[in-house]
């Protein structure tokens, strides 16, 4: 009885930090959704299109993210310690690195069709996959600062804000998607490139709205004094903390939209499917994406305290309440698979019922990896909040990239087994990733001072 009691009471005080951010990477989630489920109702070919231009935007924006992720446990543990000038200067240098890295990264975006051509794409998909990647990279910027700052107001706690800011995002770019995407509202119709320009105004919009809300609500951090100062000290401990993160955020993501690259040799049809089944299996990932943030905040709080006990029972509520949903979605996706991916294909398109068909089929298979997915984010996530990101960046690019894809591959196109082997190997590739990184943390992280 008072071990139920004590892990019921580990657990509310996680629900109540997590909720909030689970709320908003559900929304932030759900204005890339709108796009895909806007272009599906427009044209399945722009639909694949997005498919992959988002996988690759996904993939080089994780990678400077990780600046912005490493905010969160830097800031969780120096605000526990009561050093307030050490989260400030470890927040600005992560404003630093993030726009240094969009400098480097935008070329890639520029002529990003060639290269979709190199790697087995089509020809239409890859030009349009190449007009929207113009346009949309011009929103990484303020998406990478927005980072940053979701990161410093999370770890100082201020979370029900980016719920708010977030959901307004979403209803303005639902109505920008709208007007711009079909040219409603006396607009013109600009189709892929509609939903590129509704990415920027709200990714612009959602970074001034954070800016200021961080330095109206805490004015005495003095956050964006003298931001052009370096701090050289900082800026090497983010890039430390930052690029291991970054990696390792790359090395799954990397997984996904290698994927997407793979289904592309298949065919259109099962690009389009696949894209809508990974668009519902990476919705119900943010409720994980969420939870795994406070569970960093939480660790990264015990490890300035030096509190071990506290560390162990906030890991022990993270994975009772991961894999609680776990069990939900896997209901979810077992009940309507039809019904979910029906919901991104527009009625009268005649290729309808084929991308349905492919799309529930992957859907089914999401639910093999409902609780390895969430094995692993919240050991990657605990191990962010105690410092340790070096060798949970190798474990998981050795089960993503040396183990999942490649396993990917044989059954897809070795066995034959096509769509479905495809998501298989990602089973396997989550799986491994899962086993290493729990490990990991039991046997190390969790063992502060050692």
């Amino acid at each position: 009885m008072n071990n139920k009691m004590t892990i019921r009471g580990d657990m509310l005080p996680l629900i109540k930090l997590g909720l909030p951010l689970v709320g908003s990477s559900v929304a932030g989630f759900l204005i890339h959704m709108t796009d895909t489920m806007m272009l599906g109702w427009y044209d399945v070919t722009a639909l694949a299109a997005v498919t992959l231009a988002t996988s690759a935007w996904f993939v080089v924006f994780m990678l400077g993210a990780g600046f912005g992720f490493a905010v969160v446990p830097l800031v969780a543990s120096a605000h526990a310690a009561g050093d307030e000038t050490r989260a400030r200067r470890v927040t600005r240098m992560a404003f630093w690195l993030s726009i240094l890295y969009f400098a480097l990264v935008m070329p890639l975006f520029w002529w990003s069709g060639p290269l979709f051509r190199m790697i087995g794409q089509e020809e239409i998909i890859s030009a349009e996959a190449q007009l929207y990647l113009r346009i949309a990279a011009f929103g990484t910027a303020p998406a990478l600062l927005t980072m940053v700052l979701r990161s410093y107001l999370s770890a100082l706690q201020y979370t029900a804000v980016l719920l708010l800011v977030t959901l307004g995002g979403v209803v303005v770019n639902a109505v920008l998607n709208y007007t711009l995407i079909f040219g409603n509202l006396g607009l013109p119709e600009m189709g892929i490139r509609g939903a590129a320009v509704a990415s920027i105004i709200v990714e612009g919009g959602t970074m001034l709205v954070l800016g200021i809300y961080a330095h109206a609500k805490m004015p005495e951090i003095h956050l964006y004094q003298r931001i052009w100062k370096p701090d050289w000290e900082a800026f090497l401990q983010v890039l430390r903390m930052g690029i291991p993160i970054g990696l390792t955020s790359v090395a799954e993501g990397g997984l996904f939209s290698a994927s997407a690259v793979m289904m592309g040799w298949i065919g259109e049809i099962e690009l389009a499917g696949h894209g809508i089944a990974l668009q519902l299996a990476a919705l119900a990932f943010m409720f994980h994406v969420g939870m795994s943030q406070a569970a960093t905040i939480r660790a990264g709080g015990a490890y300035g305290r030096k509190d071990e006990l506290e560390l162990r029972r906030t890991a022990w509520a993270s994975i009772t309440i991961a894999l609680s949903f776990g069990v939900l979605v896997i209901i979810t996706f077992l009940s309507v698979p039809d019904f979910l991916v029906g919901l991104f294909v527009d009625v009268n398109d005649p290729e309808r019922d084929a991308v349905i068909a492919v799309g529930a089929t992957l859907l089914v298979y999401a639910t093999l990896f409902q609780f390895v997915d969430a094995g692993q984010i919240v050991a990657v996530s605990l191990l962010r909040g105690v410092h340790d990101t070096t060798v949970p960046m190798w474990l998981a690019t050795i089960s993503y990239w040396i183990i999942g894809l490649p396993a990917s591959y044989v059954f897809a196109f070795v066995i034959g087994w096509g769509a479905s082997g495809l998501w298989l190997g990602l089973v396997v590739g989550l799986a491994m990733a899962a086993l290493t990184l729990m490990t990991r943390f039991w046997t190390k992280g969790v063992k502060i001072g050692a």
